[in-house]
């Protein structure tokens, strides 16, 4: 009997991406390849991208280049680029990388398996990134090759239908795609009877989940049906767009006891010029207003946010703005970015006017902002007792473990034995800005 040919992927970006990797393996995995994670022993080799940040993109076409040596030692290992630099890209990636023979975007996924039989076959480089569905994975007739098996990613939906200035993600994801709830369900039904116990619905603006589909159902009605699966603990569900979180949503939220008290909801900017230069589609007034919203009708709740700074056009009163936004919402944690001009948005073609060294001294102190914030936050645990599911024990120490809270904060313990996939109670005896540590009880 052959031995089974082996796959290597590296992925890059959002979660989304860890789950079409993982969605790619499980389709490869049919088809007799196992996942390798050495490079040099793999028959196929695939870089999945991400394209929402320059670095993150160069990143992974620099290291793909770097298997210039491994084709030409092993002339017969396949070579792809896959994900949204691959759509972005196209073709020029040929000319950039000549060992490279796959090229696939985020919407023809599902061809992989074949175009690789093709590439071994016939010697040909692969193609392919047209904006359709008929090869689309979606994971509702594959089982993913998940790292962690009580937990799963499932795509709700895929695509943008938004128009922020400064986003690359609806060139690179296409048009707005929802899943029909009856799918959704079946695959977490599916995962619960495999032994998964917590769940994160992916979506690019998660919360306009629903449109199209009749009957109509939004983002609450899905939570709603989800909740309904036995064996299913945690729901989650990333990532929010102000303009979509309504009452409906929220409502869920409050009232279920599977689902998590925890929103990431993007503000971007706490300058009403800088978001209307973006083009995000609501005012620093309305993203307070839904802040206290959430706050007061699902206590507990704890959000976390992003911000670009350094826009095109942004003034130091502007970033003034988005530290006052900052202080007073108080998030669990943020994320901050320096803006780069991405080809092919609308931002690009604005005059990047923000100095670089102005941009980095903005991202430090809202950084440091952040810090603050989130080690004053996480100081309140202190003493309390909270249950985290637990994700396994340190690679350096098996007795130090470690786990996540039902609002997404790590938690650190020692505990004789492997508690991984388990629900615990800890008490927190201390804090940092990024974790907390406490006993087991």
């Amino acid at each position: 009997m052959d031995a089974p040919r082996k796959l290597w992927i590296e992925t890059y970006g959002c979660q989304m991406n860890v789950l079409d990797s993982e969605l790619i393996a499980g389709r490869m995995r049919r088809d007799g390849y196992e996942l390798t994670s050495e490079r040099d022993e793999a028959d196929v080799l695939l870089f999945n991208t991400c394209s929402v940040r320059e670095h993150a993109e160069e990143r992974a076409v620099s290291n793909a280049g770097t298997l210039k040596h491994l084709k030409k030692r092993r002339p017969e290992v396949v070579v792809g680029i896959v994900g949204c630099a691959a759509q972005r890209l196209g073709a020029d990636l040929f000319d950039r990388l000549p060992h490279v023979q796959l090229i696939v975007g985020p919407r023809k996924f599902g061809a992989i398996p074949r175009l690789v039989e093709e590439i071994r076959a016939t010697g040909l480089r692969r193609i392919a990134l047209e904006d359709c569905d008929d090869e689309f994975i979606d994971g509702a007739d594959v089982d993913a090759a998940r790292e962690t098996p009580f937990k799963a990613y499932i795509k709700a939906m895929e695509g943008c239908d938004l128009s922020c200035t400064f986003c690359i993600v609806p060139t690179t994801r296409g048009a707005e795609t929802s899943r029909t709830p009856e799918t959704i369900v079946d695959e977490v039904r599916r995962l619960a009877d495999s032994g998964v116990i917590e769940i994160t619905l992916l979506g690019q603006t998660i919360d306009s989940y629903g449109k199209g589909l009749k009957p109509a159902i939004d983002l609450g009605g899905l939570l709603r049906r989800v909740h309904e699966v036995p064996g299913i603990r945690r729901i989650r569900f990333i990532t929010s767009h102000p303009s979509f979180m309504r009452e409906p949503i929220i409502e869920a939220l409050r009232e279920l006891p599977k689902a998590c008290k925890y929103v990431h909801m993007p503000a971007q900017s706490g300058s009403d010029a800088v978001l209307k230069r973006m083009r995000r589609g609501y005012t620093v007034a309305r993203y307070l207003s839904l802040v206290d919203r959430l706050r007061e009708r699902v206590p507990g709740v704890e959000i976390a946010g992003d911000f670009i700074v350094g826009f095109p056009g942004e003034t130091p009163d502007d970033f003034e703005s988005t530290l006052a936004l900052s202080a007073r919402v108080r998030f669990q944690n943020a994320f901050v970015f320096q803006y780069s001009p991405r080809p092919g948005t609308d931002a690009a073609t604005m005059v990047d006017d923000v100095p670089l060294e102005d941009k980095g001294r903005r991202n430090r102190e809202l950084l440091a902002l952040q810090e603050r914030i989130s080690r004053e936050k996480n100081a309140e645990r202190v003493g309390q007792r909270l249950e985290a599911l637990v994700d396994g024990p340190s690679k350096n120490n098996p007795r130090r473990q470690a786990g996540r809270t039902d609002t997404n904060q790590i938690v650190h313990f020692e505990a004789e034995r492997d508690l991984r996939g388990r629900f615990v109670d800890v008490e927190i005896t201390s804090s940092t800005a990024l974790t907390l540590t406490g006993r087991l009880v």
